[in-house]
């Protein structure tokens, strides 16, 4: 079992303000070994029929386990699962409870109760640069065509069976359990399109011929794809100025390793290793702000930022996605800092060991690595 300090001590940060931590990810993400990774912690997996009967009565099970430490695995199972969660913290503060499931609270019917203010969320993401040092592998090629989910990451030889196994696991035990959803080949379909059109703008018509979908299915099998983590959708930044783009939604799959998988690719060329990089910097930016507030921004003469946050308070900050710092053209940035003046602008590049700084006339820009970027992101949007 592979230890993974960055998102236990996370885990241990959110413990210090509720006794509920909502762990969410997608399937094989890494959440069964992160929580029983933990010392003196009791795990239950609620895909198991016996334990499902241990939580008939809420009470009786939390009464078992006063001031113990515990995981409930997969609690989705469970026929009410946000109740024996509600009945915890509001009357047996003693416990904490690490709660897991592949989707936001609010996605499916199944929770009556969102918990409010009664939890803390953790969305672990596929692999983060520092995973790789954890996982004794730091070769990015790797990471990239293999992906972010450990079980597929640490295998020898390229798991290409393994990516249908989990789009037919992802399917009958999300998809069907939480949302009912019919039609499996459209919807497989449209995962297998979103993999491979990844990073593009989204267009509902498009997918609905060769999905055999009406625009309406189409879209809602996109915030299905959204609330369980498989699509990351990034909304146009933009104040509303007349050549901007306000409406166009652009989509990335969640993890390189499916995009590869659906792009055909079984090895990655020098020239694929920049669009990798640009998913592998969004992953990042996910990981560490916990939050989907990222954007990008284009205006109609086609300049274009990779990633944009809008930080309340605090001046615009614009990421620029390089693999490496010399590919940098600053002509798009300086069109965006004729609009936004005050934002601040970084190049996320592989090969910065130290970061530094490059004037362009008026202004100047930030070079750095991913290391940087967490710190950056460590400030409160």
């Amino acid at each position: 079992m592979k230890n993974r300090p960055f998102w236990k001590n996370v885990i241990e940060e959110r413990f210090k303000e509720k006794s509920i931590v909502w762990l969410t990810g997608v399937r094989r993400v890494g959440k069964t070994f992160l929580c029983r990774s933990f010392d003196e912690i009791d795990y239950f997996d609620c895909e198991l029929p016996r334990v499902r009967r241990m939580m008939e009565d809420p009470e009786s099970f939390l009464e078992s386990v006063h001031g113990r430490r515990i995981v409930l695995d997969e609690i989705h199972r469970l026929p009410n699962p946000s109740e024996i969660l509600k009945i915890s913290a509001d009357h047996y503060h003693d416990i904490q409870i690490i709660a897991t499931g592949s989707s936001t609270l609010g996605a499916s019917a199944k929770f009556k109760d969102t918990l409010a203010d009664r939890k803390r969320e953790l969305w672990l993401t596929p692999m983060i640069g520092v995973d790789g040092e954890y996982f004794g592998n730091t070769d990015l090629r790797h990471r990239f065509l293999y992906g972010g989910l450990p079980p597929f990451f640490i295998h020898t030889r390229y798991p290409e069976r393994n990516f249908q196994d989990w789009i037919d696991a992802f399917w009958a035990k999300d998809i069907q359990e939480l949302f009912r959803l019919e039609k499996r080949y459209s919807f497989q379909k449209f995962f297998e399109l979103i993999m491979a059109q990844s990073g593009g703008i989204f267009e509902a018509n498009s997918f609905a011929a060769p999905c055999e979908a009406s625009r309406t299915t189409i879209s809602n099998y996109l915030k299905v794809m959204e609330a369980t983590f498989v699509a990351y959708i990034i909304r146009p930044f933009s104040s509303r100025r007349q050549n901007e783009i306000t409406s166009a939604l652009k989509v990335y799959g969640f993890d390189t390793g499916f995009v590869c998988y659906y792009r055909g690719w079984h090895e990655i060329r020098d020239e694929d290793m920049g669009y990798l990089w640009e998913h592998f910097v969004l992953n990042e930016l996910f990981a560490h702000r916990q939050a989907r507030d990222v954007g990008y921004w284009r205006d109609k003469q086609g300049h274009e930022i990779d990633f944009v946050i809008n930080r309340r308070g605090l001046p615009i900050l614009a990421i620029e996605c390089k693999w490496r710092d010399k590919e940098f053209d600053p002509a798009n940035v300086k069109v965006f800092l004729r609009h936004y003046d005050k934002a601040q602008v970084y190049v996320v590049s592989h090969n910065v060991d130290r970061p530094y700084s490059r004037r362009y006339g008026d202004f100047t820009i930030k070079f750095i690595n991913l290391t940087d970027l967490e710190n950056i992101c460590k400030t409160p949007a």
